[in-house]
């Protein structure tokens, strides 16, 4: 079992930056990949950013490309999400996830693990 936890989120003015943060523990970090998605009140949990195990390769949504930037620290269990010039429609909760295997993963279906999600507030 893999545990994930975040933080970081909170409100901020359009225009503004957050880190979003994602720690996991009960087994070994670096054998999944994982990504950063986002699920806004009425709408479906949609993909923001994934990253491999290793690091060196990520992928990014047509929204999130230019504006975000994933990364992780294999030696800290840790997997961030740096997100810049947000505006409103970037507001909604924004879940961690762990997938299994070496390939990049695109869909929440192909995640198995997550977290509770924190809350990403825009204001215009």
């Amino acid at each position: 079992q893999l545990q994930l936890v975040e933080s970081g989120g909170g409100l901020v003015q359009a225009g503004g930056s957050l880190r979003l943060s994602c720690v996991a523990s009960g087994r070994t970090f670096r054998s999944y990949g994982m990504g950063w998605f986002r699920q806004a009140p009425g709408k479906e949990r949609d993909v923001v950013a994934t990253i491999n195990w290793s690091g060196g390769v990520t992928y990014y949504a047509a929204g999130a490309k230019g504006r975000s930037t994933i990364s992780r620290d294999n030696a800290k269990n840790t997997v961030y999400l740096q997100m810049s010039n947000l505006n409103p429609e970037d507001t909604a909760r924004y879940y961690c996830a762990a997938r299994s295997g070496t390939g990049l993963g695109y869909m929440a279906t192909e995640y198995h693990y997550w977290g509770q999600g924190t809350q990403v507030t825009v204001s215009s």
